[in-house]
């Protein structure tokens, strides 16, 4: 196929905000190319530079082998449906259609020729002398695109003409829109975020996000490869696992070993996998490749979407005790110190030094007028190996000291058998401004509790990929919260015809060219 054409390096930017960030794209004669995206994506822009109502701030936009910038929108061979189509209300059918006939000034016999070939085939024959304002959404889009058609342009642009009819009224513009476009011979591009719209009509779709281009492919590529978990997601629904690729063609996830259809991964390289819902299957629990639960079912007129969980995160709940910042103030030296109670396990009593008493009870001291650090020279305590609260007192060399209670408590941790992991985590306190100027607060709350999760296996680290708390962090007051800590669990969704129940135990199967492994992004 000719190319006809060419976005080369396109950057367009508003007051300083990008909204195209160089984008290459070429299209050739006689597709329907879709530009897909969220609102704010950069689609319309992309479309408006084509059709001449916006200038590129950088790149080249090439019709034909000719560069266009310059070219006003009249002179180019392109033409644009909008969402709003944009018809005269005072014109019948015939005259909107007509117009652009007119002002060319062609002869009265071919302006009638075109008119009526356009009429039907937009299957508005006997329509030519209504009133546009009497007639339904769906047939108006049909005045607007044989108005733009019988210009005979190289090109129709598409701004969502779908966007404001009903959907049994959108599903047949699709059907109608491709069929045009198929019998007029040119190419259509057209916008919408409407996923369903993009794989019913397309050759080709292209995929955006804040500007770039994600992928490019036909319908099938794009669904079935997608390059990255924003396309996965965007084009329909998925399942998403984290994955190991193994080797070529055998990815590891959820401890379990799968044939695949991929290759050209690193040995053991971390992977995502995906499974799209209707790619899975239930089956009785002792024949399925994974084992779990029915958690929810949902019925979408067609089918059930039945979400199947099949592992439990293995989690632990810990208190974080918050409380004012109060440092003790040495008037005198012009010193200020302040530390916070802190947990212990007693298993960690024998190997406890001074290091570890400073770092978990966070103690410092400083000078308040310049903020430097000054050093604690001594730290005074008695500890037993049993559960109890012992003190501990940290001073500074001018005697400026402060007390917090050491609290030595069994082992909190929780083992899952069933999954073979164990997740431990600790009690902590913490200052209300610790909280409040947190800029990773997960990360934080994972440290300050020493949280970690391994397997019972091997003694592998198993990643705690969940902590939930219920305060706000930008208002927490003093009190005591409770923050849990959970490795991931798994829950696939599924679309079957058959219903199952919630609680029914079940086994899920899939073929190995179900499975599609994207490279994991940071």
């Amino acid at each position: 196929m000719k190319k006809l054409i060419q976005f080369k390096n396109i950057v367009k930017d508003f007051d300083g905000k990008l909204v195209l960030k160089g984008i290459n794209l070429d299209i050739y004669e006689n597709e329907f190319v879709t530009l897909l995206g969220p609102s704010g994506c950069g689609k319309t822009t992309l479309l408006r530079i084509l059709g001449g109502f916006l200038t590129q701030t950088e790149g080249q936009v090439l019709f034909d082998g000719q560069e266009i910038t310059k070219v006003p929108p009249y002179k180019r061979e392109i033409n644009t449906v909008f969402q709003k189509y944009a018809l005269f209300p005072h014109m019948n059918v015939y005259n909107n259609i007509a117009f652009g006939l007119k002002i060319k000034k062609e002869p009265k016999d071919i302006i009638e020729q075109k008119v009526k070939r356009m009429l039907k085939l937009v299957n508005l024959e006997e329509y030519a002398d209504r009133n546009v304002t009497e007639m339904s959404g769906g047939q108006q889009q049909r005045v607007a695109i044989a108005r733009a058609l019988v210009n005979e342009p190289s090109v129709l642009l598409l701004d969502e003409p779908l966007g404001a009819l009903d959907l049994k009224l959108r599903k047949e513009m699709q059907q109608e829109l491709k069929k045009i476009q198929q019998e007029v011979g040119i190419t259509f591009i057209y916008v919408t975020h409407d996923q369903e719209e993009a794989l019913t009509m397309s050759d080709k779709i292209v995929v955006m996000k804040d500007g770039e281009i994600q992928q490019i492919g036909t319908p099938t590529d794009i669904y079935n490869e997608p390059v990255n978990q924003y396309v996965a997601n965007f084009i329909g629904e998925s399942n998403i696992i984290d994955g190991v690729m193994q080797e070529d063609y055998l990815v590891i996830f959820e401890d379990k070993k799968f044939k695949c259809v991929d290759f050209g991964f690193a040995p053991n390289e971390k992977v995502d996998v995906v499974i799209r819902p209707e790619d899975l299957d239930i089956v009785p629990r002792t024949d399925g490749k994974l084992k779990g639960i029915v958690k929810s079912v949902l019925f979408k007129g067609v089918h059930y979407e039945t979400i199947v969980e099949t592992k439990v995160g293995t989690s632990i709940t810990v208190k974080m005790m918050v409380s004012d910042d109060r440092p003790v103030y040495n008037e005198s030296a012009n010193e200020k110190i302040s530390a916070n109670d802190f947990y212990l396990d007693v298993e960690d009593v024998e190997k406890l030094d001074e290091g570890t008493i400073v770092a978990r009870a966070d103690a410092q001291a400083w000078d308040p007028e310049t903020d430097e650090f000054i050093s604690i020279k001594e730290i005074s305590y008695s500890i037993q190996k049993e559960n109890g609260s012992y003190p501990v007192t940290f001073s500074t060399a001018a005697g400026t000291s402060v007390t917090v209670n050491m609290i030595v408590k069994d082992e909190n941790r929780v083992a899952n058998k069933e999954y073979q992991e164990e997740i431990f985590a600790v009690n902590f306190f913490k200052k209300a401004d610790e909280i409040h100027e947190s800029i990773a607060l997960e990360t934080d709350l994972k440290t300050w509790a020493n949280a970690s999760a391994w397997s019972l296996e091997d003694g592998t680290s198993v990643e705690i990929a969940d902590v939930k708390y219920t305060f706000d962090p930008e208002t927490v007051a003093p009190g005591t919260y409770e923050v849990t800590f959970a490795t991931e669990g798994y829950e696939y969704k599924v679309d079957t015809t058959d219903r199952y129940e919630i609680g029914n135990e079940v086994g899920l199967i899939f073929q190995p060219e179900d499975i599609h492994i994207m490279t994991k992004e940071n």
